[in-house]
C-alpha cells in the first residue's frame, strides 16, 4: 500500500463542532474508499501565511493514510475542492523516508537538538575565530 498525507486548512469561522465533522467527513471517506487511516493530527488555529478567502487565520489538520486505490485520491481531492468550508489543501504520496520519519515523530524516536549556551558556537566555527 501507498501512503499519503493531505494537509488541509478549514475555515476558522465554523464552530469546534463543525471543525471536527469536517475532519471526520474525510476519514470516514478514505475508509470507505478501502483506505486505511494512519493519524489524523489537528495542528489548531494558525495565523496563514497569506489572506486564502480573505482570512488571516485558519485550523490546520494533518490526515495520514495508507491506499492502493487509484481512484480515492482524485476522490478526496475533488470533494476537498468542492467543500466550502476547507480553504486550501496539499496531498502528498510519501516515500520511505517520509514514512519513517513520521513513524518515529509518532513513537518519540526523534532525537531533539540540545540547546546550546547563550555564547557558545558550534565547534567547527571555533577555530576560526
Amino acid at each position: 500500500m501507498r501512503q499519503f498525507e493531505v494537509t488541509f486548512i478549514v475555515d476558522p469561522v465554523l464552530s469546534d463542532d463543525e471543525i471536527k465533522s469536517t475532519a471526520k467527513n474525510y476519514t470516514d471517506l478514505i475508509t470507505n474508499e478501502g483506505g486505511v487511516v494512519v493519524q489524523l493530527d489537528e495542528m489548531g488555529l494558525r495565523q496563514l501565511a497569506y489572506p486564502v478567502n480573505k482570512r488571516n487565520t485558519g485550523v490546520y489538520f494533518g490526515l495520514e493514510f495508507q491506499s492502493e486505490a487509484g481512484a480515492l485520491i482524485p476522490k478526496l481531492e475533488l470533494s476537498m475542492k468542492r467543500d466550502e468550508r476547507i480553504l486550501i489543501y496539499l496531498t502528498v504520496r510519501l516515500d520511505k523516508y517520509g514514512v519513517k520519519y513520521n513513524d518515529d515523530k509518532r513513537n518519540g524516536k526523534l532525537v531533539s537538538i540540545r540547546p546550546r549556551k547563550k555564547n557558545q558556537l558550534p565547534p567547527k566555527i571555533n577555530h576560526l575565530i
